[in-house]
C-alpha cells in the first residue's frame, strides 16, 4: 500500500514519535530477574554525571551496587550478529545507528568514570537459549565491589 503522506510530511510525523524504551525486552529481563529472585533494582531511574553534564536513564539501576543496566535493541544499537539494514533511506539509518552507538560509548565511559559499573545487554541475549548466560553476567556484575 502506498504511503498517504508526502516524503516531507512522513518525516515530520515520524520525528514527533518519542521513544519510551523497548517494553518487550525490558519486561523479558524483569521476568528473568524476578524468576532468579534478583532484587534491588529500579527501572529507568535518572542518573546525572555532573562531570560530563549528561543525564541518562538506564533501563535498570542497582543503586547500592552502582550498577547501570542497559538493554540494547539489536536494530537500534547495531548488534553485530542480528542488526538489519533497511533498504529504504539507507544513509539515514546508518547515520542514526552510528549516532546511537556513539552515544552508548559516551554514556558508558562517563558512568564508568563516575564510579558506576555499566552492563549492556543485547536484546538477542534475552532469548531462552541465551538467558542463562545473560543472568550469569548480571550476577557477576552485582557481586563486583562498588568503587
Amino acid at each position: 500500500m502506498p504511503d498517504v503522506f508526502t516524503k516531507a510530511k512522513r518525516s515530520e510525523v515520524m520525528s514527533r514519535i518519542r521513544s519510551h524504551g523497548n517494553a518487550a525486552t525490558e519486561l523479558r529481563l524483569m521476568k528473568l530477574m524476578r524468576d532468579e529472585k534478583i532484587t534491588g533494582w529500579r527501572r529507568q531511574l535518572p542518573l546525572t554525571v555532573r562531570s560530563a553534564g549528561i543525564k541518562v536513564r538506564p533501563d535498570f539501576v542497582f543503586r547500592r551496587e552502582r550498577l547501570a543496566v542497559f538493554v540494547d535493541g539489536c536494530f537500534w544499537h547495531g548488534c553485530p550478529r542480528h542488526a538489519t539494514q533497511p533498504k529504504q533511506n539507507r544513509i539515514f539509518w546508518e547515520t542514526k545507528i552510528l549516532r546511537n552507538q556513539t552515544r552508548d560509548r559516551l554514556v558508558t565511559r562517563e558512568l564508568t568514570k563516575a564510579g558506576w559499573t555499566v552492563l549492556r545487554i543485547w536484546e538477542c541475549a534475552l532469548t531462552l537459549k541465551r538467558a542463562r548466560g545473560t543472568l550469569s553476567r548480571l550476577q557477576r556484575a552485582l557481586k563486583k565491589p562498588a568503587r
